[in-house]
């Protein structure tokens, strides 16, 4: 079940709020401008499916978005808890940074956490099969996907070259909650 945790920046232990219906998080989400719908992730895909297959079974929402909204690329990042290089690719999103572009993910399997540093506060969002997240450009955030991925999450980009990190240097992402390793699994 989807799940966005509300933080004062100052206060990591304890969550101001907590929400799980999804029209109460994207609504809050929606008060700092970051996209939050939940959508049908049909096409039964596991981690670990390649990146050909995960964009042929989403195709159509795929050439959608990129006409609604000017994406210019796509890829799939795919985890599964043996992946060899977990440990380096979850270090790689843990810092707090931003991008120059809005970052957009539509998760179609698994579960990941993107956190957001707003305005004083810390949205702590735990994303499932079918949310789709669009975090603005300039927002300062992490993601984390457990020292035990298990998700599949279609990634859409303006800039033709894709994922570009702008990281801030600062400490907060290691002071709040890390995601803990799901035993679901979604197919």
């Amino acid at each position: 079940m989807s799940r966005l945790r509300i933080y004062d920046d100052a206060q990591p232990s304890t969550p101001v709020s907590v929400h799980s219906a999804p029209a109460e998080i994207a609504r809050e989400l929606g008060q700092v401008g970051v996209r939050f719908e939940q959508w049908e992730a049909n096409a039964p895909i596991a981690p670990g499916a390649s990146q050909d297959e995960v964009i042929a079974a989403y195709r159509a929402d795929i050439d959608r978005l990129m006409r609604q909204e000017g994406y210019q690329s796509v890829d799939v990042i795919s985890l599964a808890p043996d992946h060899p290089d977990r440990a380096t690719l979850r270090e790689k999103f843990l810092s707090e940074h931003t991008h120059s572009e809005d970052e957009v993910r539509f998760f179609v399997a698994g579960s990941g956490q993107f956190t957001l540093h707003v305005g004083g506060k810390v949205y702590d969002v735990l994303c499932e099969a079918g949310d789709l997240i669009g975090v603005p450009d300039g927002t300062p955030h992490w993601f984390d996907m457990s020292e035990s991925p298990y998700f599949v999450a279609i990634r859409l980009f303006t800039n033709k070259e894709g994922w570009v990190a702008n990281f801030t240097g600062t400490d907060i992402a290691a002071r709040f909650p890390r995601m803990e390793p799901t035993t679901r699994r979604v197919p």
